[in-house]
């Protein structure tokens, strides 16, 4: 079997969650034999230089990338009001992108072509014109509703109103599309059943995010204790508005609960404002090299995220290395989890007080949650097991 994949990023190295999800798919499907061709968009917002890849992953796949300029650009912007298109996803089309995609799909015959999230939809004229493949569309989270929750918590009213747009625009462009696809995976059931909402008519399935638990190896001697941490790109705009709601709302008063306490945040694009908060507690170490390092050193994760949609991949691998996780309950949305069994679920700032209180107080606590959390992911998020079903899947459609 041939597989095309087309990414809005390019998913090395498997660093963040979208890259994460697509490196696995890959990685899953290579290993039961599928031949693999991947087609991404180099974006100036996570450029990579594709000469300084090294995995061994990469080696295995035909790779195929066009840089371009996703850069918000005011002017473009403002004129883009007065068309029919969504700006979000208009920036990711680029001709010649176009052009050299038309040349593969002219050179090879696939089987699969699966479109890794929305902004790389707006490619599936040229794969339909140049492609009898069957065309899958894998939503990482709901756009529209990400955006439409980022424009309900906007104080400023004439941005609230443009985020509104912007939501408006891309819910139109998301239920119109779904339907020239067939086949449509859902990253969690939740997100299943909204796209069933907006009037998904195709075959529909639940791919949650999948992990190589191989790689989520615990050693309990490098942890610290007490320490509190948040992982996560600055540079996406839900992780920092949740991060500087638990640093003005409640990390205050957490901090003055143990004079030992540690609270270490990490991640790319970390805003100058947080290194200059004033905490002697609060290490900012921006972006680092290793998270499964970094996740394995600290004891409890934190994720006040208060407006999101998808699932998040940074939750996924923190219960895979025993972390007890403190999230809002939208961070955790689509994990199957049981409050106070193997995850911690808090929506105010009294919520993670008294979460944070408990586990420092009862570091057994912590360790039991930490434990369950690890058999909750390996039950719903093996990478073999999942790969394996999506492998069915695609056997499905080409013999339909």
């Amino acid at each position: 079997m041939k597989a095309l994949i087309l990414t809005n990023r390019v998913p090395f190295p498997p660093n963040s969650g979208y890259p994460i999800v697509v490196y696995n798919t890959i990685k899953g499907l290579l290993k039961l034999g599928v031949e693999i061709t991947l087609f991404s968009i180099n974006t100036s917002k996570h450029s990579i230089d594709v000469d300084d890849i090294y995995d061994p992953v990469f080696e295995q796949i035909v790779f195929h990338s066009h840089s371009i300029d996703i850069e918000v650009n005011v002017w473009d912007a403002l004129t883009n009001i007065f068309s029919n298109e969504s700006y979000n996803v208009s920036r990711f089309f680029n001709e010649d992108a176009e052009r050299l995609l038309e040349d593969i799909l002219k050179e090879n015959v696939f089987d699969i072509i699966q479109f890794e999230g929305l902004f790389v939809v707006p490619y599936l004229d040229v794969v339909k014109a140049n492609s009898h493949a069957k065309v899958v569309y894998r939503a990482h989270n709901i756009e529209f509703d990400v955006w439409e929750r980022i424009a309900m918590r906007e104080q400023f009213t004439p941005r609230r109103k443009y985020l509104q747009f912007l939501a408006r625009r891309l819910k139109h462009y998301e239920t119109e599309q779904i339907n020239r696809f067939h086949q449509v995976f859902a990253i969690s059931e939740r997100d299943r059943q909204h796209i069933v909402q907006f009037g998904c008519q195709v075959p529909l399935d639940v791919f949650p995010v999948a992990i190589d638990f191989d790689q989520y190896v615990t050693d309990h001697s490098s942890i610290g204790f007490p320490t509190l941490f948040h992982l996560g790109a600055m540079d996406w705009r839900p992780n920092k508005e949740g991060l500087e709601w638990f640093l003005d709302e409640i990390w205050p008063d957490i901090e003055k609960l143990n004079s030992e306490l540690r609270f270490y945040i990490a991640g790319k694009n970390m805003p100058r404002e947080f290194y200059e908060y004033e905490s002697e507690n609060l290490v900012v170490e921006g972006e680092i090299f290793d998270a499964v390092e970094f996740i394995n050193s600290k004891s409890i994760m934190i994720v006040p995220l208060l407006s999101a949609s998808g699932m998040r991949v940074k939750i996924i691998e923190g219960m895979a290395m025993r972390k007890c996780i403190i999230a809002t309950s939208m961070a955790a949305e689509g994990i199957k989890y049981q409050h106070g069994k193997d995850i911690l679920i808090a929506n105010t700032a009294d919520e993670f007080y008294r979460s944070i209180l408990q586990c420092i107080t009862n570091p057994k606590k912590w360790r039991e949650i930490g434990d369950n959390a690890r058999k909750t992911v390996e039950k719903d998020h093996d990478v073999n097991v999942i790969s394996e079903r999506m492998l069915k899947v695609y056997q499905k459609l080409i013999s339909a």
